[in-house]
């Protein structure tokens, strides 16, 4: 439980996700059950957008390459992927061995029967054979710089001689040196001095990149992990006290009502919240109201 949070924070700035499905006996049945881990990560990956899926299933080697085994996992997996939103038709699913490489990066003698993967993509169908291929098939976002800056920070580090240093992906916009930004909900406005990627500094952040960028004048105490960035001069972030949010709950032991205080996930913060009072109760389908000011929701409402 720990790790859920590291998780999310991950999760929220992905363009694609890999599930990794242990093949071994047991193992799958045990992370696809109710309370899995494997399908709390995927539908973790779902709910924070990552529209696509690469499925991974590993350890062949113990089952001694089996077929059926393989067979068998992928039809279960395509089963629950779907019930979280995902078309297994456009997923790649792929055979491998993590401890012995097959199919990783070149296609495995070990499973002969093995055809390759298949998915449907916006371009057509898109085939290969090899866990690599899998993740080079994997559409490049429409990526929207054009729209006011936006980074959600990951982190927030004091490095000696340098300064305060806060990390986290550009969302949507462009950041740049020389830039006025505000960060909220902490209200600290400052000049941005530097924009860094893996070590190289950079013109400009677009969306997509994950960058660390030199701050003036702002102690690592001001500013914390969750907070997002902004242009000051550009539709900068505001911090909301409040707001209306459309909710689905997948599964709560008892009943959920006005007064209920769960920790909210949103982008990499990490924030205790109440729900002040319930507006209506809809089809999670549909959108339709069914009931004005419901008393109570439980486990599959909306």
């Amino acid at each position: 439980r720990d790790f859920i949070k590291n998780m999310i924070t991950g999760t929220s700035q992905a363009d694609c996700a890999i599930l990794i499905i242990a093949g071994g006996t047991g193992e799958f049945e045990a992370g696809i059950s109710k309370d899995g881990q494997t399908r709390e990560h995927a539908l973790l990956a779902y709910t924070l957008g990552v529209k696509q899926l690469i499925v991974a299933v590993n350890k062949m080697d113990t089952t001694k390459w089996s077929e059926s085994r393989f067979e068998e996992i992928i039809k279960e997996t395509s089963n629950f992927i779907k019930k979280v939103g995902y078309n297994p038709k456009t997923v790649a699913f792929v055979p491998i061995s993590g401890w012995h490489g097959d199919n990783m990066i070149e296609a495995s003698v070990n499973m002969p029967w093995y055809k390759g993967w298949q998915k449907e993509t916006k371009a057509g169908v898109s085939k290969g054979k090899t866990l690599l291929e899998a993740i080079d098939s994997i559409e490049p976002p429409v990526r929207p710089s054009d729209k006011p800056l936006r980074l959600p920070l990951q982190d927030v580090y004091k490095i000696g001689g340098i300064g305060t240093v806060p990390v986290g992906r550009v969302e949507t916009g462009v950041i740049k040196a020389g830039m006025v930004v505000t960060f909220a909900p902490a209200g600290v406005t400052t000049e941005v001095k530097s924009v860094e990627m893996h070590h190289e500094q950079l013109v400009e952040g677009v969306p997509g990149d994950n960058v660390g960028f030199n701050v003036k004048n702002v102690s690592v105490k001001e500013i914390r992990r969750g907070n997002v960035c902004g242009d000051s001069k550009n539709d900068p972030p505001m911090g909301a006290a409040s707001f209306n949010a459309q909710v689905i709950v997948l599964n709560h032991p008892g009943q959920i009502g006005a007064g209920y205080a769960p920790v909210l996930d949103c982008h990499t913060a990490h924030i205790a919240c109440k729900f002040s009072e319930l507006l209506e109760k809809i089809d999670r389908r549909t959108g339709k109201a069914m009931e004005d000011h419901p008393k109570f929701i439980k486990s599959g409402d909306a």
